[in-house]
């Protein structure tokens, strides 16, 4: 072959050689219940430092809170009579004593800046993941959620309400009383942050906490569920609402990325239970259920969460974080998180 024939047979076998070469493989996708892994500081201990370390950071937090409100009680005999009240009573949803539900609640959203500060110095940058995929709590999908799970409650009490009415229960709302509104403001601007904070909680943090270590999502699903239910003093019917309640929203954070559905739910359930129980609707302090009452819920919830999913599919909402893993600490749990899940 002469060197003229060689110079245009090179270009072409290396044209050949470029065009065989095979397409870089797509990112890996990191779901949910996965995102600890992305973290910088990555160990498979150093999820559970986190929540030792909140707790501490908690409990700090509610001295702070605590020790003014004894000494004061102290110093004014009437706090002191409310206080032991706050001690012995079971009824924190009270017309007549608004404060409780403040003492009720705050408490849990005083959960959230403990578990995202421990979040931040053991595991570094990336406590947004806490929140979802983004990095983020993409409140755009947090409204649309909210207005989705409004609608399918508003179905589902009214249709609750109606069978009561239609059975011989007296529904009649009464506004009577002089510290109604005192009560609605207090559960308009409490009880959204209450439902957050339990959510960053148990499935925020504890989704997280076994999906480092088991990678199937119905691990992270289901074994935080006993512990929710745990949290709520409910008999046997009212404790299985709870816990499909934990299995909807853990369920809809794996399939939507993110928390937001399952705040929305939240929400929405507590305030429409709190705003029904401040005219007399239903008893916001009921512990007890029946199998009714389970069979209602539950369709709620599912009906939600497949519209909430479905939904979220047509939106385009993110469901999984990719697995940039820096070249040069891949290996030692070293992740490369973009700007937006600094923090």
């Amino acid at each position: 072959m002469s060197s003229t024939e060689d110079d245009i047979a090179a270009p072409a076998s290396m044209t050949a050689s470029v065009a065989a070469a095979p397409a870089p493989a797509p990112a890996a996708q990191i779901a949910f219940h996965r995102l600890a892994r992305l973290r910088p500081r990555y160990r498979w201990w150093r999820m559970l430092l986190t929540g030792l370390l909140a707790v501490v950071f908690y409990v700090a937090l509610l001295l702070i809170v605590m020790v003014p409100v004894g000494v004061a009680s102290v110093l004014v005999p009437e706090w002191g009579i409310e206080l032991q009240t706050l001690l012995v009573t079971m009824e924190y949803f009270d017309l007549d004593r608004p404060w409780l539900l403040v003492a009720l609640v705050l408490p849990l959203i005083l959960m959230i800046p403990p578990l995202l500060l421990a979040s931040r110095i053991v595991e570094g940058r990336g406590v947004g993941l806490l929140s979802s995929v983004a990095g983020r709590l993409r409140l755009g999908w947090l409204g649309k959620s909210l207005l989705l799970a409004l609608a399918v409650f508003a179905v589902y009490f009214a249709v609750s309400l109606g069978i009561s009415a239609a059975t011989g229960s007296d529904i009649a709302p009464d506004f009577a009383h002089p510290n109604l509104w005192i009560m609605v403001l207090l559960v308009l601007l409490l009880i959204p942050f209450q439902a957050a904070a339990e959510e960053y909680v148990f499935r925020g943090y504890l989704m997280q906490l076994v999906g480092g270590w088991l990678r199937h999502p119905a691990f992270a699903i289901l074994l935080p569920v006993p512990l929710f239910v745990l949290g709520h003093g409910y008999d046997v019917w009212g404790a299985a609402s709870v816990g499909v309640f934990a299995i909807v929203a853990a369920w809809l954070c794996w399939r939507t990325g993110g928390l937001e559905a399952a705040i929305s739910l939240h929400i929405v359930n507590n305030v429409l239970i709190f705003l029904f129980g401040s005219v007399g609707m239903v008893d916001a302090n009921a512990t007890s259920g029946t199998p009714i009452d389970l069979l209602g819920s539950t369709a709620a919830m599912v009906v939600y969460a497949l519209l909430a999913d479905r939904w979220a599919r047509r939106l385009g909402v993110v469901r999984t974080a990719p697995a940039a893993v820096a070249a040069s600490g891949g290996a030692n749990g070293t992740h490369r998180l973009d700007a937006v899940f600094y923090g």
